[in-house]
């Protein structure tokens, strides 16, 4: 199977600054996304896609070479992923002469996924999904936990259900950031949002931990000290 992996790592980090090359037990979280990518996949279908300096300079030290700078119109708080991922796919089609089956998507704040979690996620593609995508159980579930607000400024629950205990709900399922597998086709053909056959992998909730404030980051470390969750 034809595969481009793009790990993107903006410069930009407003909840937590510098986090991608921030050291988590004395390595810089986007190694560990690295070197998940690299235990399955060869080099040259590998991309690290940042718009700073610092960040290639940073992943290269793995050995793995970042084949370009993304372009400014990619680096504001505007750009969204699959512009992200189409300059991306577009830059390996020019390279490569060819059009991989699939792109994966891995996000460096997410460095407790494991090989094992994503040779799984990978065992269940199939050419007539638009999309895998990890979950985790969530926590919050809106039929029980979850309210809006009416136009008239009450509290009404976000998804109706006549339940009196949380544990007798329907399950719910939250992304967790970890794992995007697309089909190259839909994501050229339509917006994600508008994807229709998306099919979930499960992850634990330890595994599932993203990091995106210093709560998260303490989190993770807590985690990696005691050795949970991390094969």
């Amino acid at each position: 199977m034809n595969v481009l992996v793009v790990i993107p790592a903006r410069g930009g980090s407003k909840g937590l600054p510098g986090k991608n090359i921030k050291l988590l037990d004395n390595k810089p979280l986007i190694h560990y996304t690295i070197e998940v990518a690299r235990s399955i996949f060869d080099d040259s279908c590998i991309y690290v896609s940042t718009d700073a300096e610092e960040i290639k300079e940073v992943a290269e030290q793995t050995g793995l070479k970042v084949p370009f700078i993304r372009p400014d119109y990619l680096a504001t708080d505007t750009a969204n992923t699959q512009d992200v991922l189409m300059h991306a796919l577009e830059y390996y089609e020019k390279v490569h002469e060819i059009t991989p089956e699939i792109v994966i998507l891995l996000q460096p704040t997410s460095p407790l996924r494991t090989v094992e979690q994503l040779k799984e996620a990978l065992a269940l593609y199939h050419e007539r999904n638009d999309m895998i995508v990890s979950v985790k159980l969530t926590e919050v579930n809106p039929y029980y936990l979850l309210f809006e607000e009416d136009s008239e400024g009450f509290l009404k629950q976000s998804k109706n259900g006549a339940f009196t205990r949380r544990q007798d709900c329907p399950d719910v399922w939250e992304l967790n950031g970890a794992i995007y597998i697309y089909n190259t086709n839909s994501l050229k053909s339509m917006k994600i949002n508008e994807f229709e056959k998306v099919i979930k992998f499960e992850m634990d909730s330890n595994t599932s931990v993203d990091v995106d404030n210093e709560l998260d980051w303490s989190l993770v470390e807590t985690i990696i000290k005691n050795g949970i969750g991390r094969k």
